[in-house]
C-alpha cells in the first residue's frame, strides 16, 4: 500500500499536492476550532444575553417610574393652577361637618383643566378634592365606575404632610391603584386641603408606561410579592392577570425586581419583566450559526490563500502577486506595484509588503490626527456651552474644593482664580446656615447615581458673593466619575427674581383682603361668593353676607351689567352712610365685582359747597345792589316826590275852604298810584339782596327776563338805551331757583351794559330772547359792543379773572356754577368789532316737555343779528 502511496505522489504534479495538502489541513483545522469556538461563543453570547436582559428589565422598570413621575408633575400643575386657586377662594369648608362629597359624572368641573391628554398621559378614573382633614368633598369621575369604597375610605391615609407632591401605588381587591397627591391652596395662599389623583394600573397604563411593543415580544407586569400573582400586565391575552409566577416559567425567562419604595403602600410589589424563551432561542442559534458560517468561510478562505501560496509559490508566483495586488486595490485603496518580468518575484513581494506597511502606519497616524481634531472640537463646544450658559457651573472635587468655573459664576459668586481654584465652595460662598444641607445634597447626589434614580440633587439655598451679599440661589448637583474618581458639577441659578415674582404675586393676592374699600364678588344669580373684611359694614347694612342673596334691587343691577357687558355706577344711601357702587362684570366667568366706596363725606361736602355758593351769590346781589342803589334812588325819588306835590296840594285847597272834590279825589288817587309805585320799587330792591334758601318752583322764564330788566331801568336810562325784547308768545315754564336765575340774567345784561359805555348813543344796541328747543329753554343776551378777544375766550369763566378795573372776575364763574347745578348750559359767542351773545340753557319743566313748541332755532342767529 504505501509504494502504491509514493508512487501515485511521486507522479502527481507539486501544484496538486499543494492543493490536496492544503484542503486536508484546512478541513483539519476547521473542525477542530468549530468545537472549541462554538462553545466558546455560545456561553459568551448568554452573558451577554443575561447581562443585556437584565438591562432591558432595568429599563423597564425606569420607564414605568418615570411615567408614575410624570403624574406626580402633572398633579402639582393642577395643584397649582389658578383655575382651581380662583375656585378655592371663596369656599369655606367646615372641619366639624360631615358632608356627601359632590360628584362631577362623565362631565369635567371648571377647576379641572386636562393637562392629561397634553402631556400624553392617560386619562385618570378620579380625582379628588380633600380638605385639611382628609374628607373628600368633590370627586371628579371620568367613567360610569365609581371609585371603590376601601379606597374612598382610606382616601385621607394616601395624602402626604409636607409640599411635596406624594405618590402611593394603592390596591382594592386584584386591581392596583397610582395615587397622587398635592397640596392645595386659594387665590390668598391659604391652605385648602389636597388634590388626589387616581390612576388604575391596567394594561393600557402598563403599555402607556413602555411606549411601544419591543421586537423580542416582551411584556411587562406588577406582582404581588407576597402571593407571586400577577396583577396587571401590558399583554393580557398572553400574561393571564390572576396567574402565578411559576406557571410561565417554561415559555418566559422572567426578571422581577423591586419598585421604590412608596411611603403609605397597603402592599408588597414587583415589577416583572416576560421576554420569551422561543425568542431567546432562535438569537442563541442565529448568533450560533452566523459564527459557524463565519469560521466555515474564515476557514475556506484560509484553505484557498494557502493552497494558493503553495501553488504560486511553486508555480505561477507573478499569477498570485497579480490577484493578490488587485485584491488589495479593491479593498484598501492602495497603490498597486510595478511587477516586472524575470526578475526576483520574492523580493518584489517584501517591497510591496513594506509599501503596505508604511501605508497602514500613515492611515493609523490619519485616524490619530483625526481623533485629536475631534477632542478639541468637543473641547471648544463645551468651553462654548460653558461660556454661553446663563446659570453659573462650578465644579468640585470629592472634598468639596472648586476645581473649575465658567463666567457667570465669576459675574454671580465674585470667583477669582485667587479665592476660586482649590478653595472650599461651601465655606467661601454659602450662607452658614446653608453648610450641613449642602453636605446632605452632596450625599443625596450620591446615593442617587447608586440606586439607579435621579442623577442628581435639587434644593433651594442661600449663597453668599464675595462681599458678602446674601442671595438665594436654585442649585442642582451632578455627580460625574472620571477614572475612578468622582467630581460634583454645581448648577446654580440666581432666584432673587423668582422669589420676588412670588412675593408680588402672594401681594397681589392678599390685595382684596387688604384693600380698605368694601369689595364684594357676586355671580349670575346675585349670589355674594366673596366679601372682604372692609365690607362688613355695607353687608350689614343689606342684612346679607357671603353665601347669602342681595337685595332684589341690586341682584337686577348684577344682571343688567352681566348683560350689556358695561361697568355700571350707583349710589346706595343707607341715611347715615352713602355708598358708591361700581358694577364691573367679568362675563367670562359669570360674575360681577362690585367696587364700593364710602362718599359720605363727599356728599356733604358737596351740600355745604351748596350753602356756600347761596351765600357767594347773595354776596353778589349785595354787590349788585350798591352798584343799582342810585338808580333806585332815583326812581324812589320820583314817586315820593310826587306824593308830596300831590299832599301839598290837597292840604291848601282844604285850608282854602275849597268844595270841589272832584280835585280832591283825583289827587288821593294819585297819591295812591305813586304809593304803590314806590312799594313795587321797594319789593324789586328786596328781592333782589334778600337772602334765602334756594327752592326750585317752576317760573315763566319770561317774567324773569322782564324782572331783569326793570331792575336796570335806571341804568339803562343813564346809557339812553332802550333793551329790544324777543321773548317767545306765552310762558315758558322752567323749573328753578328764582332769585339764582335772575342773578345770572342780571350778571349778563349788566356785562352787556358795561360793553356799551364807550359806543356812541345811537349806535347802542342790546337785545334779550327766549326761545324753545326740544325739551330745552333758550335765553339769550345779545350785544354790538366791541366783541371778546379770542386769547379770552378760554379764560371767561374762571374765578377773578376780569378785564374791568372794578370788577372781581366772579360774576360769570358764578353764573356758570349755577345753570350747572340746574342741569344747563351757558355758552358765549363773540367776533371782535361786532359784539357778543351769551346763550343760557335750562331743562323745560317736566309737564312742559310734553307739550313743548317745535324747536325755534332760526330765532337765535336773527336776535344775535338784531342784537349786534
Amino acid at each position: 500500500m504505501k509504494p502504491a502511496v509514493y508512487r501515485l505522489f511521486r507522479h502527481l504534479p507539486m501544484p496538486l499536492i499543494a492543493i490536496l495538502i492544503g484542503l486536508v489541513a484546512g478541513l483539519a483545522v476547521w473542525g477542530v476550532l468549530d468545537q472549541v469556538q462554538s462553545k466558546a461563543v455560545e456561553r459568551i453570547f448568554n452573558k451577554e444575553l443575561t447581562a443585556r436582559l437584565d438591562l432591558r428589565s432595568r429599563e423597564s422598570l425606569l420607564r414605568f417610574d418615570q411615567y408614575m413621575n410624570n403624574y406626580a408633575a402633572t398633579a402639582r400643575l393642577l395643584a397649582n393652577h389658578r383655575r382651581l386657586a380662583q375656585y378655592l377662594e371663596p369656599l369655606f369648608w367646615f372641619p366639624e361637618e360631615a358632608v356627601e362629597p359632590v360628584v362631577y359624572e362623565q362631565f369635567r368641573p371648571f377647576w379641572l383643566p386636562d393637562f392629561f391628554e397634553r402631556n400624553a398621559l392617560l386619562a385618570p378614573s378620579h380625582v379628588l378634592l380633600m380638605d385639611t382633614r382628609g374628607q373628600v368633598r368633590e370627586i371628579y369621575q371620568a367613567g360610569k365606575k365609581p371609585l371603590p369604597p376601601e379606597i374612598l375610605a382610606d382616601a385621607g391615609t394616601w395624602v402626604g404632610d409636607g409640599d411635596e407632591v406624594h405618590t402611593v401605588l394603592a390596591r382594592s381587591g386584584d386591581q392596583p391603584y397610582l395615587m397622587v397627591s398635592d397640596r392645595v391652596e386659594d387665590a390668598g395662599g391659604y391652605g385648602m386641603g389636597h388634590l388626589v389623583v387616581v390612576v388604575p394600573i391596567d394594561s393600557a397604563f402598563l403599555e402607556a408606561s413602555e411606549g411601544s411593543v419591543s421586537a423580542d415580544s416582551s411584556a411587562v407586569a406588577l406582582v404581588d410579592a407576597d402571593e407571586q400573582r400577577i396583577l396587571a400586565t401590558n399583554e393580557p391575552l398572553e400574561l393571564i392577570p390572576g396567574t402565578l409566577l411559576e406557571q410561565w416559567g417554561d415559555e418566559f425567562l422572567v426578571t422581577s425586581q423591586s419598585l421604590p419604595k412608596y411611603e403609605g403602600s397597603n402592599w408588597n410589589m414587583l415589577f416583572a419583566t416576560f421576554i420569551p424563551h422561543s425568542s431567546v432561542e432562535k438569537m442563541t442559534e442565529r448568533v450560533v450559526e452566523f459564527e459557524r458560517s463565519q469560521r466555515l468561510i474564515a476557514a475556506l478562505v484560509f484553505i484557498a490563500v494557502f493552497t494558493l501560496v503553495i501553488y504560486l509559490v511553486s508555480a505561477r508566483l507573478n499569477r498570485v502577486l497579480a490577484r493578490m495586488t488587485r485584491f488589495s486595490q479593491r479593498a484598501l485603496q492602495i497603490e498597486q506595484p510595478n511587477f516586472k518580468r524575470g526578475g526576483n518575484q520574492l523580493l518584489l513581494l517584501e517591497d510591496w509588503i513594506q509599501h503596505f506597511t508604511n501605508l497602514v502606519l500613515k492611515a493609523r497616524e490619519e485616524m490619530d490626527r483625526r481623533h485629536a481634531h475631534e477632542m478639541r472640537e468637543t473641547e471648544a463646544l463645551k468651553a462654548a456651552i460653558m461660556e454661553a450658559s446663563l446659570d453659573a457651573i462650578v465644579t468640585l472635587d470629592r472634598a468639596g474644593l472648586i476645581v473649575d468655573y465658567n463666567p457667570m459664576a465669576e459675574a454671580m459668586l465674585g470667583l477669582t482664580p485667587l479665592n476660586a481654584i482649590n478653595g472650599d465652595f461651601a465655606r467661601r460662598f454659602l450662607d452658614a446656615a446653608e453648610h450641613a444641607a449642602f453636605l446632605g445634597m452632596l450625599s443625596e447626589s450620591g446615593r442617587r447615581q447608586q440606586g439607579h434614580r435621579r442623577p442628581h440633587a435639587r434644593g433651594e439655598l442661600w449663597a453668599r458673593r464675595i462681599d458678602g451679599a446674601r442671595f438665594p440661589v436654585e442649585l442642582s448637583i451632578v455627580p460625574i466619575d472620571i477614572d475612578d474618581e468622582r467630581v460634583y458639577t454645581l448648577y446654580i441659578h440666581d432666584a432673587t427674581q423668582r422669589k420676588a415674582a412670588e412675593r408680588e404675586i402672594k401681594s397681589l393676592a392678599r390685595f382684596a383682603s387688604e384693600s380698605p374699600n368694601p369689595i364684594l364678588r357676586v355671580n349670575g344669580e346675585g349670589l355674594i361668593v366673596y366679601a372682604n373684611a372692609a365690607s362688613r359694614s355695607l353687608t350689614n347694612a343689606w342684612a346679607s353676607g357671603p353665601g347669602q342673596l342681595l337685595p332684589l334691587a341690586w341682584i337686577g343691577e348684577v344682571r343688567a351689567a352681566l348683560n350689556d357687558g358695561r361697568n355700571h355706577e350707583r349710589e346706595d344711601d343707607q341715611g347715615e352712610q352713602i355708598y358708591s357702587l361700581l358694577f364691573v362684570p367679568i362675563t367670562d366667568l359669570g360674575y360681577v365685582n362690585i367696587y364700593a366706596r364710602d362718599i359720605t363725606a363727599v356728599r356733604r361736602a358737596e351740600q355745604e359747597s351748596r350753602q356756600h355758593q347761596s351765600e357767594l351769590v347773595h354776596v353778589c346781589r349785595l354787590s349788585t345792589m350798591g352798584e343799582v342803589a342810585t338808580g333806585m334812588a332815583h326812581e324812589l325819588n320820583q314817586p315820593l316826590s310826587a306824593i308830596v306835590n300831590y299832599a301839598k296840594g290837597a292840604s291848601r285847597r282844604l285850608q282854602n275852604g275849597v268844595n270841589d272834590t272832584a280835585p280832591l279825589v283825583e289827587a288821593m288817587r294819585q297819591i295812591s298810584s305813586q304809593a304803590q309805585r314806590a312799594g313795587e320799587i321797594i319789593r324789586r330792591l328786596r328781592a333782589l339782596v334778600g337772602k334765602q334758601a334756594p327752592i326750585r318752583s317752576v317760573v315763566d322764564l319770561n317774567y324773569l327776563v322782564r324782572e331783569v330788566c326793570g331792575f336796570l331801568e335806571f341804568e339803562t336810562g343813564k346809557l339812553a338805551l332802550r333793551i329790544e325784547l324777543n321773548l317767545l308768545d306765552g310762558e315758558i315754564p322752567v323749573s328753578v331757583d328764582l332769585v339764582q336765575i335772575e342773578q345770572v340774567l342780571l350778571n349778563l345784561v349788566r356785562n352787556a351794559l358795561d360793553a356799551l359805555e364807550d359806543k356812541p348813543v345811537e349806535e347802542r344796541h342790546l337785545a334779550i330772547f327766549s326761545l324753545v328747543h326740544g325739551a330745552e329753554a333758550i335765553v339769550g343776551v345779545a350785544d354790538n359792543g366791541p366783541g371778546i378777544p379770542e386769547e379770552r375766550m378760554a379764560h371767561l369763566f374762571d374765578p377773578f379773572y376780569t378785564t374791568k378795573e372794578t370788577g372781581m372776575g366772579m360774576g360769570l364763574a358764578i353764573s356758570q356754577t349755577i345753570i350747572d347745578d340746574h342741569g344747563g348750559e351757558i355758552r358765549a359767542e363773540s367776533e371782535p368789532g361786532r359784539g357778543s351773545v351769551f346763550h343760557v340753557h335750562l331743562p323745560l319743566a317736566m309737564d312742559a316737555r310734553a307739550t313743548a313748541a317745535a324747536p325755534a332755532a332760526a330765532e337765535a342767529p336773527l336776535a344775535a343779528e338784531a342784537g349786534r
